[in-house]
């Protein structure tokens, strides 16, 4: 099984990122995914969850309005639109699904 993330970058408050995570030797189409942050210091969190069809989703209070997470089934990937990102959002973030982690890539956030 492999959870592959990237897209985590330095980028500016106010910025914008777009986060994936691929999958192999998974069963993606029919698994709830998350994407779950850990900063340093602090507890993880779940950002989103998204369930199989897309149809189900929620977000964490502290990204609502400003994340958005999807997934392509046939792609066997997920993402995570990042707009507005404040110094705040600076963790690790990493895809979550059927008990199966990826290996996290790094946002930061800051001038």
């Amino acid at each position: 099984v492999q959870l592959v993330e990237s897209g985590g970058a330095l980028v500016q408050p106010g910025g914008t990122l777009r986060l994936s995570c691929t999958a192999s030797e998974f069963p993606f189409s029919t698994a709830i995914m998350r994407w779950v942050r850990q900063a340093p210091g602090k507890e993880r969190e779940t950002v989103a969850e998204i369930n199989w069809t897309g149809a189900s989703i929620n977000y964490a209070d502290s990204v609502k309005g400003r994340f958005t997470i999807s997934r392509d089934n046939a792609r066997k990937t997920l993402y995570l639109q990042m707009n507005s990102l404040k110094p705040e959002d600076t963790a690790v973030y990493y895809c979550n699904g059927n008990g199966h982690w990826g290996q996290g890539t790094q946002v930061t956030v800051s001038s």
